[in-house]
């Protein structure tokens, strides 16, 4: 009996959000690089190679041939492995949806072959362009419910660990996976930038869901290392005061020493190995001073360099890092705090509130 696919449809794209239901991306591995949504598992149909020839058979003799190709190319034990992996995937996450690029015929072959296997799963309606859209409208400022306001502060003043503190907090860094400097490339990769905008979107979702009165972000500026927010987003943002956080530079010596070597050199063995993990972290590090070299001047530049390796030559030999602070003491001093200095002066924003931790957080403690 044949599946009654519009009782399985379903585009209610905020539950899906909200309630972080599973989704099973049934397009080619190459489609699904290029952008997916959070709590999405590829398990396509077809492999790259088999939509690329099916595709080719499509331009030239149409669609009827393209989808009987499509059946022979995925047939028999290949077939049923696909579809062992959708059962058993769905076993595991009972409220799971099946999507394809348009909620077409890939996702509709899919979604009968799971029936035919004993199974029912909700096939996405519209599949990866409607959601995507309504991720993208998401995004739009005429849509947001809340009224931003900027956390500023000296690099290493700990401001993500304060936002980590705060419900009404979007963590921008969190999402582009990035710290936000020059030196905030983490050990595996920031996400493409169309997946970028689509977990800002999800967060954004959550947080409206909340009714929160205000957004709390870090400033940011409108790129996050590679990953950017849209122009229309960033400028609703800069129009937020300003609140600054304020804290001793020994303080911000030892937050930006346990985030740039202490957690930094963690994730790169976690990767590479304890050995190998460390000296591709040294390697990231003394990349990420040559990217600055200008702007840091000659000398500088030499001297931080000496430092860097006097440290890493210890660190190396004897496992102590304490050395590592006399370069980031120079670096903060020399490179950062300069730049942040230009940046506050010039600011537009209305700085409505300054205080240390625990200051701030009481700020920010009534503005939810």
């Amino acid at each position: 009996m044949e599946l009654d696919i519009k009782s399985q449809k379903n585009n209610d794209f905020k539950r899906i959000v909200l309630e972080n239901i599973p989704l099973i991306d049934v397009r080619a591995e190459i489609e699904f690089e290029k952008g997916a949504f959070l709590n999405s598992i590829n398990l396509p149909i077809m492999t790259d190679e088999e939509r690329r020839v099916v595709g080719i058979c499509y331009k030239k003799k149409g669609n009827e041939e393209a989808v009987k190709l499509g059946h022979k190319l995925v047939s028999g034990e290949i077939k049923q492995k696909r579809v062992d992996t959708w059962i058993d995937y769905i076993s595991k996450n009972p409220k799971a949806m099946i999507y394809c690029f348009r909620g077409g015929s890939r996702s509709q072959i899919s979604q009968q072959w799971i029936k035919d296997a004993g199974k029912d799963i909700i096939r996405l309606d519209g599949g990866y362009k409607a959601f995507r859209n309504y991720l993208i409208e998401q995004l739009q400022a005429e849509n947001q419910k809340s009224i931003p306001i900027i956390l500023g502060g000296y690099t290493g003043s700990g401001k993500t660990i304060l936002l980590k503190k705060l419900k009404n907090a979007i963590d921008l860094e969190g999402i582009a996976n990035h710290r936000g400097s020059s030196f905030g490339r983490f050990s595996n990769e920031q996400p493409s930038q169309i997946n970028f905008e689509n977990n800002l979107a999800y967060a954004i979702i959550k947080h409206m869901d909340e009714k929160y009165k205000y957004t709390i972000l870090e400033d940011e500026g409108r790129h996050v290392g590679r990953c950017y927010i849209p122009k229309d987003l960033a400028e609703y943002y800069k129009e937020g005061d300003m609140v600054i956080l304020e804290i001793p530079f020994e303080e911000r010596v030892e937050i930006t020493f346990e985030e740039y070597v202490i957690q930094s050199q963690i994730e790169y063995k976690e990767i590479h190995g304890e050995k190998e993990g460390l000296l591709e972290w040294f390697a990231y590090i003394k990349n990420s001073m040559d990217r600055i070299k200008k702007r840091l001047g000659g000398d500088n530049y030499k001297e931080m360099l000496e430092l860097l390796d006097q440290a890493f030559e210890e660190d190396n030999r004897t496992g102590k890092k304490e050395k590592h602070k006399k370069w980031i003491s120079k670096l903060l001093k020399e490179y950062y705090d300069p730049m942040y200095q230009y940046q506050i002066k010039n600011t537009t924003k209305k700085i409505v509130f300054k205080g240390n931790h625990k200051e701030v957080l009481e700020y920010f403690s009534d503005k939810m």
